[in-house]
């Protein structure tokens, strides 16, 4: 089956005032967000965006860009093109278009691998009608992303799209941390509390995806005494480059910690660090000096290898 690929190139106004015209008579409705119009050519969706940027999404795009870039050429004299079929374009992964280009609830935690702060687990909904939207805003894993870019883009769709967010502090954390409970069943038991809640309010999703931590029958195990598991689940490494869903849902997590540390930051006239190296083993230091062990016991995950190193203080 051939799959969907994607065509972009900026356009002058004088090729979008064209665009708008030959294709007013395909134009949907609805429109993204961010986009002047949406229009659907045959097995071909075109899309102009406020900036002056048109994409083209389908099996056919390259097709139906043809003329249009021709036209551009004409007009502006010059075009930059932005092709799935370019292996210099970055902008957009190598994807199974049955799994990318479809309606679907992604989720994903940040803040595990860090002594300070919360975990936070999302899960989002993204319709496929957005997918050209958040591609456009610079939508991808938070790990690629800079704390600034984070606080920037999130903004952006988040009062866009359906999500669900936990957040678990780690007072609670150190609670329920123990021999039987690790950091992936802690991990479990989130990702299908925001899943179970979200699931509930979405009833045309196609897949669920989880950015895989631990294989299928070992997470399902970790739910075995949990109640209302939800079962329909795909599991990817790397989801983020699978669904946007997923990327979504990173990248809210990782907002909202980056939240909850500028707060636990002021409260302490500390600016913590994220992470487990050794600033953050030198910052635990000060911390229990200036406000004791219980202030630790409330912000850090005390099973971490950074309580060890101060030990002999405590």
């Amino acid at each position: 089956m051939q799959k969907n690929n994607v065509v972009s190139f900026v356009a002058s106004e004088k090729t979008q005032e064209l665009m708008s015209k030959e294709l007013n008579w395909c134009k949907r409705e609805k429109t993204p967000q961010y986009a002047k119009w949406q229009a659907k050519d045959g097995d071909t969706v075109i899309t102009l965006y406020e900036s002056g940027k048109v994409v083209f999404q389908g099996k056919d795009a390259d097709l139906a860009s043809d003329f249009w870039l021709e036209t551009e050429k004409i007009n502006s004299g010059k075009v930059s093109v932005k092709s799935s079929k370019n292996k210099d374009s970055k902008k957009i992964p190598q994807v199974n278009p049955k799994i990318y280009y479809t309606s679907s609830i992604g989720s994903d935690e940040v803040g595990t691998g860090d002594y300070f702060g919360p975990i936070v687990v999302t899960a989002c909904y993204v319709e496929k009608e957005n997918i050209s939207f958040l591609e456009e805003i610079g939508v991808k894993d938070s790990k690629k992303l800079t704390d600034n870019d984070i606080l920037n883009i999130v903004p952006k769709f988040i009062n866009k799209i359906d999500y669900e967010s936990i957040i678990l502090n780690n007072k609670d954390y150190n609670k329920y941390y123990s021999k039987e409970i690790n950091m992936n069943k802690i991990k479990a038991i989130l990702h299908n509390k925001v899943l179970y809640k979200l699931k509930n309010k979405i009833s045309n999703y196609e897949y669920i995806i989880i950015d895989e931590f631990a294989k299928r029958d070992t997470y399902f195990n970790y739910l075995k005494d949990s109640s209302n598991v939800v079962m329909d689940i795909t599991f990817f490494t790397k989801g983020e480059d699978k669904h946007l869903s997923v990327a979504c849902a990173s990248l809210i997590s990782r907002y909202i910690f980056i939240k909850e540390m500028d707060k636990i930051s002021k409260n302490l006239g500390i600016n913590i660090q994220k992470g487990a190296g050794d600033i953050a083993t030198a910052q635990a230091k000060e911390i229990y000096e200036k406000y004791g062990y219980e202030k630790l016991e409330e912000i850090a995950k005390l099973n971490f290898k950074n309580t060890e190193k101060i030990k002999g203080l405590i």
